[in-house]
């Protein structure tokens, strides 16, 4: 059996971290959908700016709707072609959505990441991209930001389906589920309103990575590649104390559904490690993994699906107690990586708009020559 299928079947949802036109258009996600059982669809700036940046796939789009508004702003335009991408997606995923009751099928656009301290223009901006994509399984990126956090209780509030991004700490973590929690209470129909918690992993091997070699010891070095896992399992610890245990009932008897932990940021960053390791080591019922095409393909090629999550209870207690004892604080270097996430979303935005700026300019040069 297809090791991505095994993975369905053991109660995982694989996602795929990537689209651009020609993957909708072509079939392809169709055929991902069909072969191995991909469920969901998340996209960033840096996937649409290389999507665009690389050829002309975006060329008629671009002109047809300069042709209709001429005097559209650059990040109107964006945002315009972004949509209609999103929209083929949610439609391509819709009998997902429809045959699992809401549960799954998702596509996720984000917001603008200069709006990631902004509570107020958060909201504002996830109510139109809600509003302009029209579709029942779209989900709204917002970070994990103090501010992010109050803006996800509000539009959760109003039905509107939310992807909490940028999570690295299990206390991160804890304080989403509280804003999922109050958001849904205050939902009037909160069964119709999905979430899930984007928990991001190999980042958080880099950093303490960095900081293990930094102290040099044998034992820190034996310790590289084993924080980013058993952090995670921690959170799915504290996922499946909230979410199926007695203080969900009133919310569940509402019909509340459980948010989801979502494995991102799930591609080896170091060479010596296995390209598979944040998805083998990741499995386990009522969790996503959110893979790139490359994770995507060499999990299909070789890896093991098999349940991990509630293994190895003994070896995370023991990972984070070195982790203590070297005085290397993995809360501190959560909340650094939310900063340093944000910031990098802010650049590869700010890039992304240059490069339909670009686009734009020298399609108009080739039609006025």
């Amino acid at each position: 059996m297809n090791s991505l299928r095994k993975i369905e079947e053991l109660g995982q949802s694989v996602w795929l971290d990537y689209i651009r036109r020609d993957l909708i258009g072509s079939g392809k996600l169709r055929q991902l959908i069909e072969e191995d059982g991909l469920s969901g669809v998340t996209s960033n700036p840096t996937i649409f700016e290389k999507a665009i940046s690389q050829g002309d796939e975006y060329d008629t789009a671009i002109r047809r709707i300069l042709g209709q508004t001429p005097d559209i702003e650059t990040p109107t335009l964006l945002e315009r072609i972004e949509a209609e991408d999103l929209r083929m997606a949610a439609d391509t995923l819709l009998p997902i959505y429809e045959r699992t009751g809401g549960a799954d099928g998702f596509v996720s656009i984000e917001v603008s990441p200069h709006l990631a301290y902004d509570t107020n223009a958060s909201i504002s901006a996830a109510r139109r991209l809600w509003s302009q994509l029209n579709r029942p399984n779209l989900m709204v990126k917002i970070p994990a930001t103090t501010e992010g956090l109050a803006a996800i209780e509000q539009l959760l509030s109003e039905g509107i389906n939310v992807n909490v991004t940028l999570v690295f700490s299990v206390s991160q973590y804890a304080n989403v589920v509280e804003a999922y929690l109050r958001g849904t209470e205050r939902c009037s129909e909160p069964g119709r309103v999905a979430s899930v918690a984007s928990f991001f992993v190999s980042r958080v091997d880099t950093a303490v990575d960095r900081a293990l070699e930094e102290v040099g010891t044998e034992p820190a070095f034996a310790l590289r590649g084993k924080a980013a896992i058993a952090n995670a399992k921690l959170a799915y610890r504290r996922f499946r104390q909230v979410f199926f245990g007695p203080q969900f009932e009133k919310w569940k008897s509402r019909g509340v559904r459980v948010q989801r932990p979502l494995w991102a940021s799930t591609s080896t960053k170091n060479k010596a490690y296995s390209d598979v390791m944040y998805v083998e080591g990741l499995i386990g019922p009522d969790t996503i993994n959110s893979m790139p095409p490359e994770t995507v393909a060499a999990f299909r090629d070789h890896g093991r699906p098999q349940l991990a999550l509630h293994h190895d209870d003994r070896e995370v207690a023991d990972i984070f107690g070195e982790l203590i004892r070297m005085k290397i604080n993995v809360r501190a270097i959560g909340q650094e990586l939310t900063e340093a996430g944000v910031d990098k979303f802010v650049a590869s935005y700010d890039e992304l708009l240059r490069t339909v700026e670009k686009k734009r300019v020298l399609l108009a040069e080739t039609s006025a020559a």
